[in-house]
């Protein structure tokens, strides 16, 4: 299976993917955190990929996203952005808009 096969397999049966530097727990950069801790604040449940593990990921998920940076944040199949968009959706309500309207569980707000 290639990269970017593994990438659509995601982002498809998973209704949130975060494709990030470290793990949850330890994540390995400023933004990569940054994006767990917006994830975390709203309760919602993701799949995340550690691109510093798998090389094959870490650059296809640039060529798919046509985006060159990580972390890289997939809601429903959607690419939504990076940590710095995400923090920008959080403050104007937009990302939690986005949540309502795909159908992702909030647990929090």
């Amino acid at each position: 299976m290639t990269a970017h096969d593994r990438i659509q397999t995601s982002i498809t049966t998973n209704d949130v993917v975060l494709f990030m530097k470290g793990t949850p727990l330890f994540p390995q950069c400023g933004f990569s955190s940054k994006a767990i801790s917006i994830l975390e604040h709203y309760g919602i449940d993701f799949a995340s990929h550690d691109v510093l593990q798998d090389a094959e990921i870490r650059t296809g998920i640039k060529s798919y996203s046509d985006w060159p940076t990580i972390p890289q944040l997939y809601v429903k199949g959607e690419f939504v952005g990076g940590s710095d968009i995400m923090t920008e959706m959080a403050q104007s309500g937009e990302l939690l808009e986005l949540f309502h309207e795909k159908g992702v569980i909030v647990k929090t707000a």
